[in-house]
């Protein structure tokens, strides 16, 4: 087994045998006789077991000078995270370079804002990966440049900017060493081009889709928010570039976004913000397995996701809106507040500077809440990097704003709403539940319980 993971080589090989979709994601198959890697579940001929490697990173296949299979495709297999168990600065660095952090910033500013020296951090990588951080942040690049060549109608020009090349040329000369293929052999792949640009985003385990579009539906923005009985679908504002997105399933593990984004560089970091938003990188049969063992009969929908928001400032400003009323009468004055300082149509969620500047006297809700939300704006127009705890010091704004912020616009995982009023009904329902015992599944739990409402 080559790297860090908590399978064994013995596991892998039963998994590969059995093409079990439990583990696509978790590790990559690397046939020495052929020079290519696959995932578990490739539906090609099984190879004899001697002529097989094992690697827990498509990163480190690639290193070791295998080529991606066409065939299975393990750039587009769901995202695992097989690192359990390594420091917590290596992990925000893997984390942070696969956001294409090294694409705007040098090695040296990733290292300090780490808190460790570059020397350390490639020490870091040496250990556990056998490259560098630049290799890795490379293979990172080409791999998305190659989900783009088979699930993009975009053109390689812009499929090389948008994975972080500064020229075509060099993307081509990376891709070739890396993949022995030249951009043009896959795209040749392709036997049908779209009018529109989609990209396929794949996930692990059960995805109740229809539980989130019903919990989209019930607190849409109209103009901004569109659903419908398969699709959510809205426009945006992605540092400072244009976009609009339309996300649906189009078969069991594969979510389908079609997109229009006025700068194709920004395009990785919409596809973080994507999985992000629609928590598409949970294992979620694991989370469950535990909420399970609290009590069998609290989760009566399997796949229950968190249904995220674009941002924790628009979390935020929903939150304040949302204080002591119903949703419906919050969603009424989000509307309101969105079509008033937008009367044009052009469709964002209003930010801070523009809430800062306005009259809120159309809101019709009590003044202090007005004035929550005016401080609010204005914090977050002179500190917009704060964090969330950073809030708690302005008046107006308690724990549950904040957590209903990390529950929906960071989608942390560990946020349980003890003190909302469904979950106290539903934990005397199931007096197993408390902060504690849903550890670290906390925002999963308060999302079954209000299933129950």
């Amino acid at each position: 087994m080559n790297g860090l993971s908590e399978l064994s080589t013995k596991e892998c090989q039963r998994a590969r045998m059995a093409r079990d979709a439990r583990f696509d994601g978790r590790f990559y198959v690397a046939v020495k006789s052929t020079g290519i890697f696959c995932r578990p579940i490739c539906p090609a001929n099984l190879p004899k077991e001697e002529n097989v490697e094992y690697y827990i990173e498509k990163a480190q296949a690639l290193q070791a000078g295998y080529r991606p299979c066409l065939r299975c495709r393990p750039d587009s297999a769901p995202s695992s995270w097989a690192w359990k168990g390594v420091e917590t600065t290596f992990q925000r660095s893997l984390k942070l370079i696969e956001q294409g952090e090294l694409q705007t910033t040098s090695l040296a500013d990733l290292a300090d804002r780490l808190g460790i020296s570059d020397r350390y951090l490639r020490q870091l990588f040496q250990t556990h990966l056998g490259m560098s951080p630049k290799q890795y942040a490379l293979y990172h690049q080409l791999m998305f440049a190659k989900q783009l060549l088979h699930s993009s109608s975009m053109s390689i020009t812009d499929i090389a900017f948008a994975s972080g090349f500064g020229s075509v040329r060099r993307f081509n000369d990376a891709f070739k060493s890396v993949m022995k293929l030249t951009p043009s052999q896959i795209r040749k792949q392709q036997t049908q081009q779209d009018e529109i640009n989609y990209i396929d985003l794949a996930y692990k385990g059960p995805l109740d889709w229809q539980h989130m579009l019903d919990f989209y539906q019930l607190r849409a923005v109209h103009g901004l928010e569109q659903i419908d009985g398969q699709s959510y679908q809205r426009s945006f504002v992605l540092d400072g570039v244009k976009g609009w997105f339309k996300i649906a399933p189009t078969k069991i593990g594969v979510m389908r976004v079609e997109f229009i984004l006025d700068d194709t560089r920004k395009l990785k970091a919409l596809v973080n913000q994507l999985r992000r938003m629609f928590d598409l990188d949970t294992d979620v049969l694991s989370i469950e397995q535990q909420l399970n063992e609290l009590n069998p009969n609290l989760i009566n929908r399997s796949g229950i996701r968190i249904p995220g928001v674009w941002s924790c400032w628009e979390a935020g400003v929903r939150a304040i809106l949302g204080q002591q009323v119903s949703i419906k009468a919050a969603i009424g004055q989000l509307n309101l507040l969105v079509s008033t300082l937008q009367p044009e149509g052009d469709h964002h969620f209003p930010t801070p500077e523009e809430i800062s500047a306005a009259d809120l006297s159309f809101l019709r809700m009590p003044q202090s809440r007005k004035e929550t939300l005016l401080r609010f704006a204005q914090f977050m127009e002179a500190n917009p990097n704060a964090s969330l705890d950073e809030w708690l010091s302005l008046k107006g704004i308690g724990p549950w704003t904040v957590n209903y912020a990390r529950l929906r616009g960071a989608s942390e995982p560990n946020c349980f709403l003890d003190g909302d009023l469904v979950v106290k009904k539903a934990m005397q329902k199931f007096p197993q539940l408390n902060i504690e015992s849903v550890t670290p599944w906390g925002s999963y739990a308060t999302f079954h319980c209000w299933s129950h409402a």
